[in-house]
């Protein structure tokens, strides 16, 4: 047992306690400034540079006090961010679930469409329904059909070897995106960008090497165009737009009016790719236009200073032209049929090997002498010549379908030589 003694200093210690815990946390009183303080630059610096500190005393107390009345820190700041650090909340979104996720962009969207269809163009028609129900989700006002259009034109025409699926792409939407503005369809959009590009062709085909590329890729996608895009007339009968036709028209003529190597076989391309659609639609409008192009290209063979692969590529293309770009619109009757007018004349004629292997057919101009050797090589070794080791009832006896080849190859030869 204590004794009062005892007690009264315990007492006394709680009290004290007491009083020292009152006096730490009673938020009437102001916090006193710490004995030492860390080292503060005044703004002077010594002969080498480094700032001068102050260390101790009523200075050094002095610049503490500057400092904290003049810091923008908070202690009630949610949160301590760098005047370095750059946010990026504008650019992200939440979806209520764990992690931010970039938000996505129309460019975006057709930016992955489009590089999947380049990458496996064979995807097309099993991805297409996809694509556009997704950018029908997308496309809900004026502008972002605009944008639409303006996305796909630069990839069609940016990308290489993109224009013709880019073409398919651009019918497709034509007929399919629902959005159609007083201002104009997709399909009128779209043409309306062309026509922009188009009022632009005699600068670009004078301007430099890219502005040219630019050009030339411009070209050939609106040559796509025409052949992909159809336009749903009256009758329900979908045909292709007349107001291209025209546009690929002025096009070559510009191409062909700055004859240089890179115009010049542009205008050999877009010509391989549309020429024939483009004969036979001016024809049946009983217009002469290609006629009056193939003249252009003549008369730059003969005047203009094209390299050497430029004029061969020129020189080809009419011929393609001469040869009715290369088609046979009806087989000929065989008893017709003749080396001029059937370029298959030959093409199932039998193939037969000199004595040295040297394959020939009765293209060759000296069929005749090769045949007739063979069959002389008959003659001096008839048993390396029988069918199935038996002895041939008539060594003389030609196969008929041979006979018949060889006596039809040696009207044709009289007939030339008697021209």
């Amino acid at each position: 047992m204590y004794n009062n003694n005892n007690s009264t200093p315990s007492s006394s210690s709680s009290s004290e306690a007491g009083d020292i815990r009152s006096s730490l946390f009673n938020p009437g009183e102001p916090l006193r400034q710490p004995r030492t303080t860390p080292p503060v630059s005044d703004g002077s610096s010594d002969s080498r540079g480094s700032p001068v500190l102050l260390n101790s005393g009523h200075n050094s107390v002095s610049a503490a006090d500057a400092l904290v009345k003049n810091s923008k820190l908070s202690a009630a700041a949610p949160e301590f961010v760098p005047g370095c650090y750059a946010s990026f909340q504008d650019d992200v979104y939440s979806d209520e679930s764990e992690g931010y996720y970039a938000e996505a962009s129309l460019a975006d969207l057709v930016q992955d469409f489009v590089s999947h269809l380049n990458s496996s163009p064979g995807s097309f028609e099993s991805e297409i329904e996809y694509i556009t129900d997704t950018l029908n989700s997308w496309v809900n006002t004026e502008e972002i059909l605009k944008e639409l259009v303006e996305l796909i034109y630069v990839q069609s025409t940016s990308i290489p070897n993109f224009a013709y699926t880019g073409a398919r792409l651009c019918n497709h939407l034509s007929h399919h995106i629902r959005l159609a503005p007083s201002t104009g369809n997709f399909r009128q959009l779209l043409l309306q960008r062309c026509q922009k590009e188009f009022e632009q062709r005699e600068q670009a085909v004078r301007g430099d090497p890219e502005a040219q590329k630019k050009f030339h890729s411009y070209v050939l996608f609106l040559g796509e165009l025409y052949l992909n895009l159809e336009v749903k007339s009256g009758k329900g009968t979908p045909g292709r737009a007349n107001v291209l036709l025209g546009a690929l028209k002025e096009l070559l003529n510009t191409l062909f009016s700055h004859p240089d190597d890179p115009n010049l076989m542009c205008a050999v391309k877009l010509l391989k790719l549309s020429g024939s659609i483009l004969d036979d639609t001016w024809k049946e409008k009983g217009q002469s236009d290609m006629d009056e192009i193939i003249k252009k290209i003549e008369d730059i063979l003969l005047d203009a200073k094209c390299g050497r692969d430029v004029r061969q590529m020129l020189l080809k293309l009419v011929e393609l032209r001469s040869s009715n770009w290369g088609r046979v619109h009806t087989a000929a009757v065989s008893s017709d049929a003749t080396p001029y007018n059937d370029p298959n004349y030959f093409m199932n004629e039998p193939t037969f090997y000199t004595a040295d292997g040297t394959p020939f057919t009765a293209a060759d101009p000296e069929y005749s002498d090769k045949y007739q050797e063979i069959l002389d090589r008959e003659d001096y070794f008839p048993d390396a010549y029988e069918e199935n080791g038996n002895e041939s009832d008539d060594e003389d006896e030609m196969d008929p379908e041979i006979e018949e080849a060889f006596e039809r190859f040696c009207m044709e030869s009289d007939a030339r030589r008697k021209k």
